[in-house]
C-alpha cells in the first residue's frame, strides 16, 4: 500500500504527463517500467489508478477561472516570472482569498483547483523551472488538504 505522499506523487506525475503529452501517450509508473511490482502479494487490488484520479484533479483545477496574469499577489507574480519556489505560498494566499470570498467553496476544494490550474498555466505558459514536485509538495504539506482528501476515503474516492 501507498503512503498518501506516494500516492500524490504518482498522481501528479500522471497530471502533468497528460499536460504535456496530449497527444494520447500514456502514463509510466517508474516502480513497474523498472520491472518492480507496484502490488505485493499480500496486497489487496486497490481503486488506485493516477490516471484516472488525475483527470478527475484536472476537472477540479478547470472549475478555476482566474486569470493568474491580472490576480494583485506578490507570490504569484514571482512564480509568473520564474521563481516557482514560491508555488506553494502562491496556491495557499489564492485558496484562501477564493475560499473567503464564496463561502460555499471549500478551502480545500479552492486550494486543489488553483493549485492545478496554476501548474496547468506555467507549464502551457512555459515558465523557467517549473517543476511538478512544486505541486507535489504543496498537496503534501497541506495538512488540511490532506485530511479533506483522507475524509472523502482517499484519492481513490475524492470526486469532482
Amino acid at each position: 500500500m501507498r503512503t498518501f505522499e506516494e500516492q500524490t506523487a504518482c498522481i501528479v506525475e500522471a497530471l502533468i504527463n497528460d499536460l504535456l503529452n496530449e497527444d494520447g501517450v500514456s502514463f509510466r509508473c517508474l516502480q513497474t517500467d523498472s520491472g518492480g511490482s507496484v502490488q505485493v502479494e499480500e496486497e489487496q487490488p486497490s481503486d488506485f489508478d493516477p490516471v484516472i484520479i488525475a483527470s478527475r484533479l484536472r476537472q477540479i483545477g478547470d472549475q478555476c477561472n482566474m486569470d493568474f496574469e491580472r490576480v494583485s499577489s506578490q507570490d504569484v507574480h514571482e512564480v509568473l516570472t520564474g521563481k516557482v519556489e514560491k508555488f506553494g505560498a502562491a496556491v495557499e494566499s489564492l485558496s484562501r482569498r477564493w475560499s473567503d470570498q464564496n463561502p460555499e467553496l471549500l478551502y480545500e476544494r479552492a486550494f486543489l483547483s488553483i493549485s492545478v490550474k496554476l501548474m496547468v498555466y506555467i507549464l502551457k505558459k512555459g515558465v523557467a523551472m517549473a517543476d511538478p514536485s512544486h505541486l507535489i509538495k504543496a498537496i503534501n504539506q497541506n495538512a488540511q488538504v490532506k485530511n479533506y482528501i483522507e475524509a472523502c476515503g482517499g484519492w481513490e474516492k475524492l470526486d469532482n
